[in-house]
């Protein structure tokens, strides 16, 4: 899995009834692109992410 700096990580619900949980990666600290990923949730909270195979990477907008 890679990722980008303002990339998304979309994380789905591993239980019945958990919600999807979406966040955008504000730090790469692996070598090119590779996780972890320090990622700020919509909640406002941050968090050092290894992602499972229940997370997405979502490219961010690019500017030209």
């Amino acid at each position: 899995m890679h990722a980008s700096v303002g990339d998304r990580l979309l994380v789905h619900g591993s239980i019945v009834g958990e919600h999807d949980k979406h966040g955008e990666i504000i730090e790469v600290r692996g070598p090119e692109g590779e996780p972890p990923f320090l990622v700020r949730f919509e909640d406002g909270h941050e968090a050092l992410i290894f992602p499972g195979p229940d997370a997405v990477v979502v490219p961010g907008q690019r500017g030209s």
